[in-house]
């Protein structure tokens, strides 16, 4: 529970040449309404009161020497650098976007910053294909099981849960919830269903789509992708492939035209980097008409697409629509995220994580520690879930980490949950090379185990 209220407050991030990035588009996204004056956000506008002399924060920066002044330095205020599976930190461009004034969200300067932003989404999930449909609503990543199960499904249905971890279980049990039938398909811990396996239960039953957690928060498990909805297609053509990429979108490549997957769920607080609150949807032309010849209405109201899609059709073709209110400022937090992720290559973005996961990895193995992802190809590349030593719990190191300026996460499975924590590599912490959250991290891990007993192998 401590651990949970310190997450909230929490690393000083220097400024991205992205940010004056965002400023001029925010001038060119007003300037859409010739009705409307355009007064950008300036970073020197910003009240001075947490502003730190150099010397204050030079220790979060791997060249402390490129900070010349204080007008160039984060905004935010000192704090511990948040290292867990997300929410996760945020470039200061990100959050100086929530501080947006207030606007009319069917105005025509909102309604073309939310048209930008669907359109980056289909650059982010890489599908060119205008049957495609991304969904942006206000709520958490659990929001998108409610879209799939009330969408995707109808009472009675069967669907295949592919279990490599918590969210599995609680997938399957937002199906429930609809009166759809779900068979889960387990694996040990810190492992996923084989593909063997997969096709074995395919052909068994009927399913009406099958679900795939990318990343599974709780393990750290990565499940492989192009190779799994390859054989869906050849073994069940009529089963829709859907992913949970809460925890992986933004930091693990999904190619969702090329490797034909049907849904795409996650939320913006994790490797997008953006507040929490906002849930992301990318459907395909296939679900969409899976969705349109239903026989029943969804047993939903706020998540039903009978309700958004045409909000979203709307909004994505720069035409005010409404139904419920949406976020504007979170909507200004993705749209500066997704500038700055789409600012370069997405394989570069990839790599950087991968690259990053590798050190962690190592590290970790040097102290003579395990991970639950035992195998390299079931390991993410956005976490890490890693075993204590025997006999020590969570409570025994988090707190020591908590001094040293990091945090991680306490484990979540529930038959494993006292025996392990959670390392977060990804989003800005890795992409911004001024930053060595890693270093400071692995190093206070290091430090952290060795005041509580722990002796790592030479």
């Amino acid at each position: 529970m401590a651990a949970a209220r310190l997450a909230g407050t929490f690393v000083i991030t220097p400024p991205r040449s992205s940010s004056s990035l965002f400023r001029r588009s925010l001038v060119a996204r007003h300037l859409h309404s010739q009705s409307f004056s355009p007064v950008p956000i300036e970073r020197n506008s910003l009240p001075q009161l947490h502003r730190k002399p150099i010397a204050n924060v030079h220790r979060h920066h791997r060249t402390p020497q490129r900070l010349h002044s204080t007008k160039n330095m984060s905004a935010q205020a000192d704090h511990p650098a948040l290292l867990i599976p997300g929410p996760i930190e945020f470039d200061d461009a990100v959050l100086q976007s929530m501080s947006h004034y207030s606007e009319s969200h069917v105005g025509a300067p909102f309604v073309n910053t939310f048209g930008e932003t669907l359109g980056m989404l289909r650059k982010l999930f890489q599908t060119t294909d205008a049957a495609s449909q991304p969904f942006v609503l206000s709520g958490s990543g659990t929001l998108g099981w409610d879209q799939v199960a009330a969408n995707l499904t109808e009472p009675g249905d069967e669907v295949l849960v592919l279990h490599t971890g918590y969210f599995a279980d609680s997938f399957a049990d937002c199906f429930e919830a609809y009166g759809v039938k779900a068979t889960q398909l387990k694996a040990p811990i810190g492992d996923r269903p084989q593909l063997d396996e997969i096709e074995k239960a395919l052909k068994e039953k009927d399913y009406k789509l099958i679900t795939v957690t990318h990343t599974d928060t709780s393990t750290g498990v990565l499940s492989e992708i192009e190779s799994l909805s390859k054989l869906v297609h050849k073994v069940s053509p009529n089963t829709l492939v859907v992913v949970d990429g809460v925890c992986s979108v933004g930091c693990e490549e999904i190619r969702f035209d090329d490797w034909s997957i049907d849904c795409v769920l996650t939320a913006t607080q994790k490797a997008i980097g953006a507040p929490a609150g906002l849930s992301i949807v990318m459907a395909s032309g296939r679900a969409i008409e899976r969705f349109q010849s239903r026989k029943t209405p969804p047993a939903a109201y706020f998540a039903s697409w009978k309700n958004w899609l045409p909000i979203m059709k709307n909004y994505e073709a720069k035409k005010p629509s409404y139904f419920a209110t949406p976020s504007p400022q979170l909507i200004h937090a993705l749209h500066t995220a997704l500038t700055q992720i789409l600012s370069r290559p997405l394989s570069e973005r990839f790599q950087l994580h991968r690259e990053a996961s590798d050190k962690v990895k190592k590290a970790v193995t040097e102290l003579g520690l395990k991970q639950l992802a035992s195998k390299r190809e079931n390991q993410a590349n956005g976490m890490t879930a890693i075993y204590l030593p025997e006999g020590m719990a969570p409570p025994d190191v988090l707190p020591s980490l908590l001094k040293k300026g990091v945090i991680f996460a306490g484990g979540l499975h529930k038959e494993i949950a006292t025996k392990y924590i959670r390392f977060g590599h990804m989003g800005v912490s890795i992409t911004d090379p001024n930053r060595d959250d890693v270093d400071r991290a692995l190093k206070a891990l290091k430090d952290g185990l060795a005041e509580v007993g722990y002796k790592a192998p030479n």
